[in-house]
């Protein structure tokens, strides 16, 4: 495999505000109750070669910079943070968005929520499979048709949720069908909520500060909302879990990548992540700031441009500082890197050659990748850490999860899939 150079933009300084207060404030922030039982997630390293890949399933982690090494120092590498195996289907960015949003529903007394996505929609079954483990019911609005075989996060979704399929046109519009859709689901005496409006009524409190509320053994709200004969209490999620609460799990994750024993706060990090809608890699700059890391960020954008991707990014930081309160640096902009995928095509299109690839370096190291998202992550994390091999920064690819995804691209691209050499396949 061809290693070309990559630069970076070098380190931004760290922001001229209070430090320990504001490490203890964000630290007071995260003080809550959480889906995930736990923020620790497997981390591998990954070597580099001329024509492989090889996996080492125990990297070398802790201590200062120095001892920071993976056990082949002939190739370049890099870490993978693998989220993909957070849960057996709930996993990757999903989760993390997910796990401060869960314990909030709940905490609220949520009877059903709302959402949508694509057809194949990793977080559409996410949501499905986290509600249904805590006695809530999902309605899932999936754009377009339904499958003649139901698939991948498509069949967990038709298991685990209630599902109604939309015409695109209709999707187009998500504000107005998600609000219609979840005032039927409420009926005419029933509540409906945006999550967001929950955090802007609280203006931001911990779930812990709310303890007025009886709650039962599993951490549940003892409410009349909870019977089957009550009034819905529906609550709308945008599409992606694409809000402010979802950024706070990814802050959990960059806390718990900063211990002492995992990378420290000292180790200069390039973190590498796929992007959709951004939502990952804006809370992962917001932890680097709050907790003063001399980590970067190499977000490669997927589903828009990068000036969209910025504004994206100066919202969300925006509508976050506005309800928790938390400054974060003078001017926002810059936080991330953002970066074209290395072969730009249209959202949703798979190039020749993608999925052997993603075969290829399953079988060499474990890991499997998808050629819409993951795969774009990790041709970064390859060209940067052969950019990085003579520098002190560690290259760290976080996996975005959406492996599930491959059942759908099986449907579309049925000759890659099958056994031998691929047919190759015009888009």
């Amino acid at each position: 495999m061809l290693l070309c150079r990559f630069t970076v933009p070098p380190p931004r300084p760290r922001p001229l505000v209070s430090r320990l207060n504001l490490v203890r404030r964000c630290s007071s922030l995260l003080h809550r109750q959480w889906m995930l039982p736990s923020p620790a997630a497997p981390i591998h390293s990954i070597s580099l070669s001329s024509s492989s890949y090889s996996s080492d399933l125990a990297p070398v982690l802790g201590g200062p910079a120095s001892t920071v090494e993976v056990r082949d120092f002939d190739a370049p590498s890099f870490y993978l943070i693998r989220d993909d195996l957070l849960h057996p289907l709930v996993n990757g960015n999903k989760a993390r968005k997910l796990d401060a949003l869960v314990p909030l529903l709940r905490r609220h007394s949520a009877t059903d929520l709302v959402t949508c996505g694509g057809c194949q929609s990793a977080h559409a079954a996410a949501v499905a499979v986290c509600c249904a483990e805590r006695g809530l019911r999902a309605h899932l609005l999936l754009r377009g048709e339904q499958p003649e075989v139901p698939t991948g996060y498509n069949l967990v979704s038709l298991m685990y949720g209630s599902v109604s399929y939309v015409e695109r046109s209709t999707y187009a519009r998500r504000e107005e069908m998600l609000l219609k859709h979840a005032e039927s689901v409420a009926g005419g005496e029933g509540n409906v909520l945006w999550v967001d409006d929950i955090l802007k009524n609280s203006n931001g409190l911990n779930l812990d500060e709310s303890d007025s509320v009886p709650m039962d053994g599993r951490g549940d709200p003892l409410s009349e909302c909870s019977s089957e004969t009550s009034l819905r209490r529906v609550v709308i999620v945008n599409e992606g879990a694409c809000s402010i609460v979802g950024l706070l799990g990814i802050i959990r994750l960059v806390k718990y990548l900063s211990q002492a024993h995992v990378f420290g706060r000292d180790q200069q990090i390039v973190l590498v992540l796929d992007s959709g809608t951004g939502t990952t890699a804006i809370g992962l700059a917001l932890g680097i700031i709050y907790f003063g890391l001399p980590w970067r960020i190499t977000a490669v954008t997927l589903a828009d441009s990068r000036d969209w991707y910025k504004e994206r990014e100066k919202c969300l930081i925006s509508n976050f500082k506005s309800i928790y309160g938390l400054e974060t640096v003078e001017q926002n902009e810059g936080i991330i890197h953002w970066v074209d995928r290395l072969h730009p095509r249209r959202f949703g299109k798979v190039l020749n050659g993608e999925i052997d690839l993603c075969r290829r370096i399953a079988q060499q190291t474990g890991v499997l990748l998808d050629p819409i998202y993951t795969l774009a992550a990790w041709e970064h994390a390859v060209l940067l850490a052969d950019a990085e091999a003579e520098s002190h920064a560690k290259v760290v690819m976080l996996h975005t999860g959406g492996t599930l995804g491959l059942f759908g691209l099986a449907q579309r691209y049925v000759s890659d899939f099958r056994a031998g050499v691929p047919t190759v396949h015009t888009l």
